[in-house]
């Protein structure tokens, strides 16, 4: 089922934003339509509902680059339609970022992108979709943080490494925030 909602999202960030001038809006309005249809379709229960929020961000972002897409705007406006969508049907928007963050770093990771770059504009974008919905922004950065780290060890290799040190050198990131994040990652780990 997951790989479904993968390939169907892939498809639609692919078709929305074929032949479009303003691509930014064209990812966050498919992505969040995709997230809104895949929980309202499955009734998902908090863990898959998790996974499933990871495969349309994970698709979202390679659809965006089967048609030369930025990935840092395609993960950026990803995950802002992962708040969206969620917030839409009532979700917990915190896991759902949680999720968003591991689907973008794992589909970054797959196609050869830059995870550091992924993992930060991740964090950026989530931290933004939250603070125009007017919500927990730290909640947001750190539960991204975590999915991105998540990814990232998944990955394997020097990854999560990478991962943390793009975030810690992340000028436009709260330090503060990403060190705590990062630091409640590392404990969840023993």
């Amino acid at each position: 089922m997951l790989d479904n909602i993968i390939k169907e999202a892939t498809d639609a960030v692919a078709s929305a934003i074929r032949g479009v001038d303003n691509i930014v809006d064209a990812i966050t309005g498919t992505v969040k339509d995709q997230v809104v249809n895949v929980l309202q379709g499955t009734g998902q229960v908090a863990g898959s509902a998790v996974e499933a929020v990871a495969s349309v961000a994970s698709g979202a972002v390679k659809g965006a680059g089967q048609v030369g897409a930025s990935v840092t705007d395609t993960i950026s406006n990803t995950m802002s339609g992962v708040v969206k969508g969620v917030s839409q049907v009532g979700g917990d928007v915190i896991s759902a970022v949680y999720g968003g963050a591991q689907g973008v770093v794992k589909a970054t990771a797959e196609t050869g992108g830059d995870i550091g770059g992924a993992a930060v504009s991740a964090v950026q974008g989530a931290i933004k979709a939250a603070g125009d919905l007017g919500g927990d922004t730290a909640g947001a950065a750190k539960s991204a943080v975590g999915g991105a780290m998540s990814a990232a060890t998944s990955v394997g290799g020097d990854a999560a490494q990478t991962v943390r040190d793009a975030l810690l050198s992340a000028v436009a990131l709260p330090r503060d925030v990403i060190e705590s994040a990062l630091k409640g990652s590392d404990e969840d780990k023993s």
